[in-house]
């Protein structure tokens, strides 16, 4: 036995040996169950010993075998999803979409929704060019002309510019906005 089998099973027979017996429990009684205990402690730390060593080797195995963790995951995920596709579940949610696929209604409502996007995308592309038809229309008017005039004005003043000066520098920018 190691150090941590003897704390447990040292700490197992101190509650017994302290005296503080359950009702209903003779003290020869608290002694075999105490017996039993370290023997039942004992077999765990053993299966676990003998666990950890088969683990190892199973380890071993695999490495000799050229057997990768990610292998054993894509095995693991190929074997799981085989499962899933074979489950009862899965082939009734399966049948029930295929069935649904072929149904009028589904045909119909595809369709509608087909045309549906071919007349939105037809609007949306003339109502495009017509807003910017009417912006051209909009710049080439006089009103627009005068607001333009009026903001130039404005820029001038603000940049301390008189108003018979212009700025015709060839790195000036003669843009409207």
């Amino acid at each position: 036995m190691d150090s941590s089998e003897q704390g447990s099973s040292v700490s197992s027979t101190d509650v017994a040996s302290g005296g503080n017996l359950p009702p209903g429990l003779t003290e020869e009684e608290a002694e075999e169950m105490q017996v039993e205990l370290t023997k039942v402690e004992d077999e765990i730390q053993t299966l676990r010993q003998v666990l950890v060593a088969k683990e190892r080797h199973a380890a071993e195995l695999k490495r000799r075998l050229g057997i990768s963790p990610l292998s054993e995951i894509k095995q693991n995920f190929t074997k799981g999803w085989h499962e899933v596709q074979c489950s009862n579940a899965y082939l009734t949610a399966s049948s029930t979409l295929e069935e649904i696929g072929r149904s009028n209604a589904y045909k119909r409502t595809q369709e509608t929704l087909s045309q549906a996007g071919h007349m939105t995308s037809a609007a949306f592309s003339s109502m495009g060019s017509t807003i910017r038809n009417q912006f051209g229309e909009m710049r080439n008017s006089p009103s627009f002309k005068t607001f333009e005039d009026k903001v130039e004005n404005m820029k001038d003043k603000v940049m301390g510019r008189s108003n018979g000066e212009s700025d015709h520098s060839p790195t000036s920018n003669n843009t409207p906005f």
